[in-house]
C-alpha cells in the first residue's frame, strides 16, 4: 500500500514523548506532516483553529481520557479521521471506542508497519466517504476505479455500439451477467428486451426448442406453437452465459442464426428472420474445448472478433475497498440498516482474504455480515468462517535485538566486576545509553548503530526507566 503526502497534517495526541516521538518519526518517513500534544485539553485546542487530516490519541492521558476526548469530537458532529491507541486494551474498550465513533483500535507495544497501514486506510476511507458514489467509477451498477476496470468499461462502451457479436471472458463470481446487461444499456438496443439464458440449465433434449422455437405437433407434448428465445429477444439482446456448455450440434446451428440472421422453429419448414444481438460469456478456456472438439472453431472465431475479459478480483488492486463499503451500503439499505463502522479485524479480513470466488463471494460475504450485523456495527465474528480463518497475514517478524560491532569513539563496554558479572540485559543497556549519547540523543541513528528496530530501542528505553 502506497503513502503519499497529505495537504494537512496528522495530529499525535500522546503523554509519552518517547512514543509521540516514535510516532511522528514513523509517520514522517511515511509522507505525512504530523503535530504532536500530550493532552486530549491540548488536542481540543489545537482543533479549535487548525485543521488537521486525522487523530492518533493514547487512551490513557493526563485529565481527559482519550475515549473521553474520541467521545466529545463526535457529540460536536466532527467527522476527523481517529485511531486509538492503548496499552491497556480489552475487546470491550475496543468495541466501545468503534461505537463512539473510532475508526481504528490498535494496541502496545506498538507494531508500526500496522499504524502506517491504520493510517493510511483511515485516510483512503475519509477520500472515499461513505458518499463515495459521487468519486467511484461506475459503469451500469459496475464498480470499478482501478485501470484494468477502467480499461474494460472504456473497451465494452465503444464495442456496445454495433451489432456485432460479443464474447466476455472471465473466472466463475466476476460478473459477467452484470457487464452483458450494462453492454446492452450502452447500446441503440436498450429500450428492447435484454434476455439472459443460462446454457448450462437448460436439458440438451429441450435446448433446440428453447432457443428456435417450435411448431404444434413438432414432437409428443407440443400441443402449440411456441416462440423461441430467439424470437423473444427480437430487436434487443440475447445473452447466452455459459456457452461452453451447449452441445456442439446446436452450436451449428446457433452459428447458422448469427450468420443468417434467421432461425427455423424445431418441425417448421422455413426459416424466420430474427434481429437479435448475441453477447455470449464463458468461464472456460475455449481453445482447450475446441482441442477436445466439445467447441466449435468456426463458431469461436465467429464470437471471438469482439471478446472483452474480466479481471478477477485478485487483480483489481484498491477497488477491492471501494466494493466493500459499496456493497455495505447496498446491502444495509436494502435491509433497512445503517452500519456506522467496520470493525479493524473484519476490515482486514475482507481485504486480505482472496476471493476465489470473486465479487459473487465477496458479495455474498457482505450481506451476510450485514445480516448479522448489531447496533450499527459490522464485527469480525460476522463474516463467514472461511474469511475469518484464511484471511490472516503473518506478522512481520520482530527483529531481534542485537550489539551492534561498531564501537563508537569514547565509548567501553563495563569491566564486570570478578566478585559480580553483569546479567546480559544490564550489560545491553548500559551499551545503548552509551550509544545513545555518542549520536547526542539520535534514535534513528543509534537503532542503525545497533542492529535493532526503532520500535525494539524504544521499548528497551522505556524497560531501563522502569
Amino acid at each position: 500500500m502506497t503513502h503519499q503526502e497529505h495537504p494537512l497534517p496528522l495530529l499525535v495526541v500522546e503523554d509519552d514523548p518517547a512514543i509521540r516521538e516514535l510516532l511522528e518519526e514513523e509517520l514522517n518517513d511515511a509522507g505525512y506532516q504530523t503535530l504532536g500534544v500530550p493532552s486530549a485539553e491540548e488536542a481540543i485546542a489545537l482543533l479549535s483553529h487548525t485543521p488537521v487530516a486525522m487523530m492518533i490519541t493514547d487512551v490513557r492521558l493526563p485529565g481527559m481520557t482519550g475515549i473521553q476526548l474520541l467521545q466529545q469530537i463526535r457529540q460536536s458532529g466532527s467527522e476527523l479521521g481517529i485511531i486509538v491507541i492503548t496499552a491497556f486494551g480489552t475487546i470491550d474498550q475496543a468495541v466501545e471506542a468503534l461505537k463512539l465513533g473510532a475508526n481504528d483500535f490498535l494496541t502496545k507495544p506498538l507494531d508500526l508497519d500496522a499504524i502506517r497501514e491504520a493510517v493510511f486506510r483511515v485516510l483512503e476511507r475519509q477520500r472515499l466517504s461513505l458518499s463515495h458514489d459521487t468519486e467511484l467509477s461506475h459503469f451500469h451498477g459496475i464498480v470499478g476505479k482501478s485501470n484494468v476496470m477502467q480499461s474494460l468499461f472504456h473497451d465494452a462502451s465503444r464495442l456496445a455500439k454495433s451489432n456485432a457479436p460479443i464474447l466476455i471472458l472471465g473466472e466463475s463470481g466476476t460478473g459477467k451477467e452484470l457487464l452483458a446487461r450494462a453492454i446492452h444499456q450502452e447500446s441503440p438496443r436498450h429500450e428492447a428486451p435484454f434476455i439472459p439464458v443460462n446454457c448450462a440449465s437448460i436439458p440438451a433434449d429441450l435446448m433446440e426448442s428453447e432457443f428456435f422455437g417450435h411448431v404444434k405437433g413438432a414432437f409428443t407434448g407440443a400441443n402449440e406453437a411456441r416462440k423461441g428465445l430467439f424470437h423473444t429477444a427480437q430487436g434487443g439482446s440475447l445473452f447466452l452465459d455459459e456457452i461452453g456448455e451447449m452441445p456442439i450440434n446446436l452450436q451449428a446451428k446457433l452459428l447458422r442464426a448469427l450468420q443468417e440472421k434467421t432461425v427455423r422453429p424445431v418441425g417448421g419448414e422455413r426459416e424466420e428472420t430474427v434481429d437479435v444481438r448475441i453477447i455470449a460469456a464463458t468461464h472456460r478456456n475455449l481453445d482447450k474445448e475446441i482441442e477436445q472438439e466439445s467447441f466449435r472453431s468456426d463458431l469461436f472465431y465467429r464470437l471471438e472478433t469482439f471478446s472483452l475479459r474480466i479481471p478477477p478480483l485478485r487483480e483489481r488492486g484498491s477497488d477491492i475497498e471501494h466494493l466493500i463499503f459499496a456493497l455495505i451500503d447496498k446491502h444495509s439499505e436494502a435491509q433497512n440498516k445503517q452500519i456506522e463502522q467496520i470493525e479493524p479485524e473484519a476490515l482486514n479480513s475482507l481485504l486480505n482474504y482472496t476471493y476465489p470466488g470473486n465479487v459473487r463471494e465477496l458479495e455474498n460475504a457482505i450481506m451476510r455480515a450485514v445480516t448479522l450485523s448489531e447496533e450499527g456495527l459490522l464485527q469480525h465474528q460476522d463474516l463467514p468462517e472461511r474469511l475469518r480463518e484464511n484471511s490472516h497475514t503473518e506478522a512481520s517478524a520482530e527483529i531481534t535485538p542485537t550489539l551492534s560491532g561498531e564501537v563508537l569513539p569514547g565509548t567501553q563496554l563495563p569491566t564486570p566486576s570478578p566478585t559480580r558479572w553483569p546479567s546480559l540485559e544490564e550489560v545491553e543497556k548500559r551499551y545503548i545509553r552509551k550509544v545513545l549519547e555518542a549520536t547526542g540523543g539520535n534514535k534513528r541513528r543509534t537503532a542503525e548503530l545497533l542492529g535493532i528496530a526503532r520500535r525494539t530501542l524504544y521499548r528497551r528505553l522505556e524497560d531501563s526507566e522502569e
